[in-house]
């Protein structure tokens, strides 16, 4: 790995840029993710910052179940991201559909069309659940798995 490598590597993991997509979520997850960045829980503290376009974005934080509508958007939204780009699921809906499970215009959860990162089950997730998903999304980026030598 290269030294400017390095240092991307590094300033990915030292400061990810996220960016919250509701996919149809009841609000509840949506107002733990916001609560999850206000000072009381600071996820801010370990550089995590919101940002309003995917284009800045590393994260994708993604709440609620896969619908046939919201679809197309939510693949537009990941296809902006920049490489390498890493998508969390908010809450059961966002994990398996949820309480919305078996519907008609319900696809199911985010990793029916996405690759998913990190998994935070909950209905609805707690702020302190959604800093430790994504610490431990970070610490996964600081110190990937080594590669095994053929020998």
């Amino acid at each position: 790995m290269g030294a400017i490598q390095r240092i991307v590597q590094w300033s990915r993991v030292k400061s990810p840029w996220v960016i919250h997509f509701n996919s149809g979520a009841c609000n509840g997850c949506d107002i733990e993710i916001v609560a999850s960045l206000t000072p009381r829980y600071d996820l801010e503290r370990f550089g995590v910052l919101l940002k309003g376009t995917p284009r800045h974005a590393d994260v994708l934080l993604a709440s609620g179940p896969v619908t046939r509508q919201i679809e197309d958007r939510l693949l537009r939204i990941y296809e902006q991201m920049a490489e390498p780009k890493f998508v969390v699921a908010v809450g059961t809906c966002a994990c398996t559909g949820g309480v919305f499970q078996g519907l008609y215009n319900v696809k199911g959860g985010i990793d029916r069309i996405l690759p998913v990162s990190a998994y935070i089950p909950g209905c609805p997730v707690t702020p302190n659940a959604i800093i430790d998903g994504v610490v431990k999304l970070l610490a996964s980026l600081e110190n990937p798995p080594k590669k095994a030598s053929a020998g």
